[in-house]
């Protein structure tokens, strides 16, 4: 789907709804002379907001101004994204999103374009997804998991972050490749999916592994895998998919930094070897590691690069697999 012509967006609030950044110019010698603005466009709790604030604490401690989350969810994320699009190009805000921002326009119509209203300031990690299952499922790998979906089609719902995400388009590879039929039941977020996952209103999750690490480790839901091409060493006992019974599934989600289009790029400049210092510090480190995430910081324009190839390899899978939004 081309997404650089701007539409009204059908699933969220109308445009006018959305304020737009303070006021105010500042020069990029005196950035930040005032509060920065991270936008989380999902509900707290779920993996981009574990993300972003991992970030944001880190940046807090070196910065001498505090940087402030502020989660703007709904429409699979378009909300709080057009925000950051319509925010004045002044370092004040800035958007923090996981690999949805490359896949949401390929499966519905956004206020945005992906590419061209922003401008990439970093990776900050590459995350594996787990598949997760309430633990009153009785399957205890992915070979049970499939057998079970085949014994009983169309009985099984797998839960998602939001429609586009990689917790979803994981669910529907997997559909694809294991030839197995369960229902798509999105969210809002992996804080709002997670809690229904445990309860077993949901039966089957591909989700983030910060978001659902610590459940696993409680005992509160079941892990059957993880969606990397290698094993986690968080993780080091859980097979990856490939190995545990569909042979080539491979998918991983990340989250980025990215600024208004027209954000100078000196700004742009400072914020990554902010975002870099940071993420180097051991508390950032001890937290990453401990979530299953590696943390990537690459430069300004290695990021954008790297955006424009997962937009345009994303699109092809939601092609191939003809994947529709919810």
């Amino acid at each position: 789907m081309a997404t650089t012509t701007r539409r009204r967006f059908a699933l969220g609030a109308p445009l006018a709804a959305v304020p737009l950044a303070p006021t105010g110019a500042q020069t990029a010698a005196e950035w930040p002379s005032r509060p920065v603005r991270f936008i989380l466009p999902y509900p707290p709790g779920g993996p981009t907001d574990i993300m972003g604030r991992v970030v944001a604490q880190a940046l807090t401690r070196d910065l001498p101004q505090p940087v402030v989350v502020e989660n703007r969810a709904g429409a699979a994320g378009a909300i709080g994204t057009e925000a950051v699009a319509r925010a004045a190009p002044d370092g004040a805000t800035f958007l923090v999103n996981a690999s949805a921002h490359v896949i949401v326009p390929h499966l519905v119509r956004v206020p945005y374009d992906a590419l061209a209203d922003f401008a990439p300031v970093t990776n900050i990690a590459t995350v594996p997804l787990m598949l997760v299952v309430t633990p009153g499922l009785p399957v205890r790998s992915v070979a049970e998991l499939i057998a079970h979906a085949k014994a009983n089609p169309g009985r099984l719902s797998f839960a998602s972050s939001s429609n586009g995400g990689a917790p979803h388009l994981a669910g529907e590879l997997f559909k694809l490749m294991a030839g197995v039929d369960m229902a798509h039941v999105p969210y809002r977020g992996s804080g709002q999916a997670v809690p229904d996952l445990i309860a077993g209103n949901v039966q089957v999750m591909f989700d983030s592994m910060p978001s659902s690490a610590g459940a696993v480790r409680e005992g509160r839901l079941r892990a059957l895998a993880v969606t990397t091409a290698g094993r986690q060493a968080a993780f080091p006992d859980l097979p990856t998919v490939a190995e545990a019974g569909v042979p080539g599934y491979e998918i991983a989600t990340w989250y980025g930094i990215w600024a208004p289009a027209r954000t100078p790029a000196e700004i742009v400049a400072k914020l990554h070897a902010a975002v870099a210092a940071g993420l180097r510090g051991p508390e950032a480190r001890e937290r990453m590691a401990a979530l299953g995430a590696e943390p990537v910081a690459d430069a300004p324009e290695g990021f954008a690069r790297f955006v424009g190839a997962e937009f345009e390899r994303w699109g092809r899978l939601v092609r191939d697999a003809r994947i529709k939004a919810d």
